[in-house]
């Protein structure tokens, strides 16, 4: 059922036009606009661990070379794989992503089209072997 009023008994009157000012944007009440992280299972995070790393109080050396610190943390969906600055690199089971998630101080950072060129641009593609940065 529909309710339907009755105003043909009242004379028509004219509503004046409101003259409304436009709405200046108010900052704490619009969402600010930041970048979107990429997500989904093709997105990965990098950490950088100048430090020693030890894992169950075993120190972590990269079987190529020996290092023992200075090392990327690359997170992938529950993997996180550790390198090395001679671009060795492995997947370490001992490290979960509740624990890289430990690690990282800031959520944001420089975002990279693809590991490969992170890689490259953070120094670990191997072509800074042996080298050790404080």
């Amino acid at each position: 059922m529909t309710l339907v009023l009755r105003t043909a008994d009242l004379p028509a009157q004219q509503i004046p036009a409101l003259d409304v000012a436009p709405v200046e944007p108010r900052p704490l009440l619009q969402p600010q606009t930041e970048p979107q992280v990429p997500g989904g299972p093709g997105a990965a995070r990098c950490l950088s661990h100048p430090h020693e790393l030890s894992l169950r109080g075993i120190p972590v050396i990269c079987p190529a070379c020996r290092a023992r610190r200075d090392w990327l943390l690359i997170n992938q969906g529950r993997d996180v794989w550790v390198v090395c600055r001679c671009s060795n690199q492995w997947l370490e089971p001992e490290i979960s992503r509740a624990d890289f998630d430990a690690l990282i101080a800031v959520p944001d950072g420089t975002m990279y089209p693809s590991v490969q060129q992170g890689l490259a641009a953070l120094g670990f593609d191997g072509l800074l072997a042996g080298a050790h940065f404080e």
